[in-house]
């Protein structure tokens, strides 16, 4: 029996089993695929938004604010990278430095410091690369980036590691209540009984609340694809650059990465599944916007593209409530943009202002906020990783030469909390196949060591769960 549970294992997911985890609770998530950050957190910009877009009054712009203010302790704590870039909203005409001029008003009426608009003398010295054509910018100096799904497994592993268990290949399926305790039912006959759900399951948020009656609110899908160009191209822009929003919408970005690669994206296509594969017309629209923010755009260091499926709301804000169809449920959902920014934020709400409604929390005297990154290696000083060598001989095994991963952080990958199943979720908590090869060579390697260190058949080993085995047989 738990006291609260948490279903998706997204970011804002993550964060509130985080806050959970510093109270004497017996908590649980639930995930349906083999890994966490398997949906629109694993998929996105990684843009710590200052908080000048979101209209005023909504919760977007609140928790927005709060929780740009928070990222900075929360990605230290949890052993993540963070820099604060500054954000720039670039103007192209008389037309778009007007709005550039209402954002600046509606920045401040949401409590965002240091907003500036800067002429184009000023941007392209700041930002060489920039456009000929562009004439000034709204210069945000508290935007930032982050690493999305970095930020989400560190948090679901921190709480595992202060008490908090996880069920992976968890599909909820059906939800009975029983005396005020909530019956949860996967689709493999697997069951959890608790006494609170917070519902935090993204694009699958609507069903979730429907299993308890609540149909309060619609959910869609709306598919991004991304172009990412190699670490050689990192320092192309030295900010996060924004086009000026038009009714149609933000456009796309261009902006470094935490790790030194240069991403530019995302397109905005409203879809009906999850389908999360590229396409010659997205990754069109995203060579030519890129082209017209930025002069050559070195689109020949192009190592990979990819695509994700964020949530929206026919509520057009976040909606961070109690369920009016059942007590002790919390919906969480609609959380897009800013939702990466906002969720430290939510997080502390949720667990202070709603969970502390419904049940007593006791703050937890053996909580430890703090957890060393899964990839670290390769930023130490020759004498640092020679010490840890002499401790540890596998970290002077280089398995991915491309990110320069050692097979000591890939079995640290393994076995930490929450443990790294797939050749896909060593990636993400490593980089091993991160880099120009995109695993071509490093991911036999990875498949042996998760066979090795888990006793999983080196044929059962997956790419990114079932249904992406790597092996189909021996040939000898």
């Amino acid at each position: 029996m738990y006291d609260v549970t948490v279903i998706g294992g997204g970011v804002v997911g993550g964060l509130i089993l985080r806050k959970l985890s510093s109270y004497d609770l017996k908590i649980c998530l639930l995930e349906k695929s083999s890994d966490v950050c398997m949906g629109q957190s694993k998929a996105n910009s990684g843009i710590v938004h200052a908080g000048f877009d979101a209209k005023e009054g909504t919760l977007k712009a609140k928790f927005n604010v709060l929780g740009n203010k928070m990222m900075q302790k929360t990605a230290e704590e949890l052993g993540v990278k963070y820099i604060n870039n500054g954000s720039l909203v670039v103007a192209f005409s008389e037309y778009d430095l007007k709005t550039l001029e209402e954002l600046k008003i509606r920045g401040e009426k949401n409590g965002v410091g240091g907003l500036e608009i800067i002429d184009g003398e000023t941007l392209k010295s700041i930002e060489p690369n920039i456009s000929d054509n562009a004439v000034g910018a709204l210069y945000a100096k508290s935007g930032g980036i982050v690493c999305p799904y970095e930020l989400t497994i560190a948090a679901i592993g921190n709480a595992m590691d202060n008490g908090a268990d996880l069920k992976l290949d968890f599909n909820v399926v059906k939800i009975e209540k029983n005396g005020g305790i909530f019956c949860i039912f996967s689709d493999n006959s697997e069951r959890v009984e608790t006494k609170i759900i917070i519902n935090c399951a993204g694009i699958g948020s609507e069903k979730i609340a429907n299993l308890v009656g609540d149909y309060s609110f619609k959910i869609g899908g709306r598919k991004g694809e991304y172009i990412l160009l190699d670490r050689e191209s990192g320092n192309f822009v030295n900010h996060t650059l924004f086009f000026t929003p038009t009714e149609k919408g933000k456009g796309i970005l261009v902006s470094g990465t935490v790790d030194g690669n240069l991403l530019l994206g995302p397109t905005a296509e409203e879809i009906e599944n999850d389908d999360v594969s590229t396409t010659s017309e997205g990754l069109s629209v995203i060579m030519k916007k890129a082209s017209e923010m930025c002069k050559n755009v070195p689109f020949y260091n192009t190592i990979t593209s990819f695509a994700g499926v964020r949530a929206y709301c026919d509520k057009h804000d976040f909606i961070i409530e109690k369920s009016k169809a059942a007590d002790n449920f919390i919906n969480c959902v609609g959380i897009e943009s800013p939702g990466l920014t906002s969720a430290p934020a939510i997080a502390e709400y949720v667990a202070e202002e709603l969970v502390s409604d419904m049940i007593k929390l006791t703050k937890k005297a053996c909580f430890n906020p703090v957890r060393r990154a899964d990839c670290f290696f390769r930023n130490l000083s020759d004498e640092e990783k020679n010490a840890v060598i002499e401790k540890d001989r596998s970290f002077g095994h280089i398995v991915c030469r491309c990110e320069k991963v050692t097979e000591g952080e890939i079995i640290a990958a393994v076995r930490n909390n929450p443990p790294a199943l797939t050749v896909d979720a060593v990636k993400r908590r490593t980089r091993a196949g991160m880099g120009r090869c995109q695993g071509g060579f490093c991911q036999p390697s990875v498949a042996e060591i998760i066979s090795r260190e888990t006793g999983i058949p080196f044929d059962k080993i997956t790419k990114c769960g079932k249904g992406s085995e790597l092996l189909v047989g021996k040939t000898k």
